[in-house]
């Protein structure tokens, strides 16, 4: 079966213009196009753009992404360069999880003061306190 943009937007849940906007940085280069121009997604190119959806779910920039899709196009010989780029996009994912763990552990702390200035019913005991 044949879907038109919007169509394969709807089936995604996203915006057609999220679709043409991966078109136009190149990330759809397996799509054909009718003679007229008109993009034509077959039912095996949701696999296609669930891939890309996946991969910018996890803030992979869209320039990687384009890159991994290449390498994805060439083939077998490029599985090599696929694992670097997600092997990559993982440290990133892994950093970020620090940097939010270490953000909650001070949202958790500053809970706690101002449940504590509450229970107390000043916020002026701070001195006693450190983080």
């Amino acid at each position: 079966m044949v879907y038109t943009v919007g169509e394969i937007a709807k089936k995604m849940n996203v915006a057609a213009s999220t679709i043409r906007y991966y078109d136009k940085e190149g990330l759809l280069p397996f799509v054909e196009r009718s003679e007229g121009g008109i993009r034509m997604f077959r039912d095996e190119d949701m696999e296609w753009l669930l891939i890309i959806d996946c991969l910018k779910n996890t803030g992979m920039p869209i320039k990687e992404i384009k890159h991994f899709i290449d390498c994805c196009v060439e083939g077998d010989s490029r599985i090599d360069d696929r694992l670097h780029i997600i092997r990559n996009q993982r440290d990133r994912v892994i950093k970020e999880i620090e940097n939010l763990k270490k953000r909650l552990e001070m949202l958790n702390f500053k809970t706690w003061y101002y449940e504590e200035a509450q229970r107390r019913g000043t916020a002026l005991f701070y001195k006693t306190v450190t983080p």
